[in-house]
């Protein structure tokens, strides 16, 4: 079974993530969260225009991936769990796990130094959230991701199929949790017990850097209430709180060229180790 998914793993990947993107689209269309007032086709073209440089960027900048590196360290017996003898569904449950906190703990990171910041920035700078929010990172960030990935992967000897599940999962719950919808209180109260949803990851993209530097989960949301960076709620509600960041508040921002040249412009002020009162300055 194992090996049937990976051979079928492009189109695995693919299916998900037009399915994923499709559903959040008219489930935003049918129910959405906020009001938006930016028109759809200027924010969705950059952003998907965008998505297809980082992934020619991503292909010609590296002649493998995760999944591609996970079974070279199988077939070398590279990292942790080629090492152990343990049961393929526990090192396949605990690589997922680890991962996953990997990818957390790179957010944190991208959010605390101001280099990294002026990167991770642009993911922020969007002025509405929606699906495609979630697909926004500059090349660069997409290619410090990949070396932070292929890293763990190695050092873990993730088995091939977990790299590949905890991708899709990633890339899906992504799209999930940036998406504007609306879900009813309950639903997500327990929704955010297993998944970040999307009431509490908007948290995260408000202009307020208390709020930005918070809830910095993109698929399990454990990591933010055991480290202490969970926040529940947005100061302003949800309807009424403001996205983006101070600094590109203008819609030719979100146009294609000035995000790939935005980490060049301004200070790196609003992140982890910026104050309020830095960011008005």
């Amino acid at each position: 079974m194992t090996e049937t998914i990976l051979a079928h793993e492009p189109m695995l990947r693919l299916g998900v993530f037009l399915g994923v993107l499709v559903a959040m689209a008219v489930w935003e269309l049918a129910a959405p969260r906020r009001r938006q007032n930016i028109p759809r086709v200027i924010r969705w073209t950059n952003n998907l225009a965008l998505v297809v440089v980082d992934t020619l960027v991503l292909r010609l900048s590296f002649p493998i991936l995760a999944v591609g590196l996970a079974l070279i360290a199988e077939e070398h017996g590279w990292g942790l769990f080629n090492a152990l003898d343990v049961p393929l569904w526990l090192a396949v449950l605990v690589s997922i796990l680890l991962l996953d906190l990997t990818i957390y703990l790179q957010h944190v990171i991208f959010h605390a130094v101001p280099a990294l910041w002026r990167l991770h920035r642009m993911h922020h700078a969007d002025l509405e959230i929606d699906v495609t929010t979630g697909l926004r990172f500059h090349p660069v960030e997409i290619l410090l991701s990949m070396v932070i990935k292929l890293a763990a992967v190695a050092a873990l000897g993730a088995p091939a199929v977990a790299v590949l599940i905890f991708e899709v999962l990633l890339n899906a719950t992504a799209m999930f949790n940036h998406a504007n919808i609306r879900l009813p209180a309950g639903v997500d109260r327990a929704l955010r017990l297993f998944v970040v949803t999307p009431d509490m990851h908007r948290v995260h993209h408000s202009v307020i850097p208390a709020e930005t530097n918070s809830n910095f989960g993109f698929n399990l949301p454990w990591w933010d209430r055991l480290l202490g960076t969970y926040r529940a709620q947005p100061k302003g509600g949800h309807e009424g709180m403001t996205i983006g960041i101070e600094q590109f508040r203008t819609p030719r921002d979100l146009w294609l060229d000035r995000m790939l040249v935005q980490p060049l412009r301004g200070t790196a002020s609003g992140g982890a180790l910026h104050s309020e009162r830095d960011i008005k300055k």
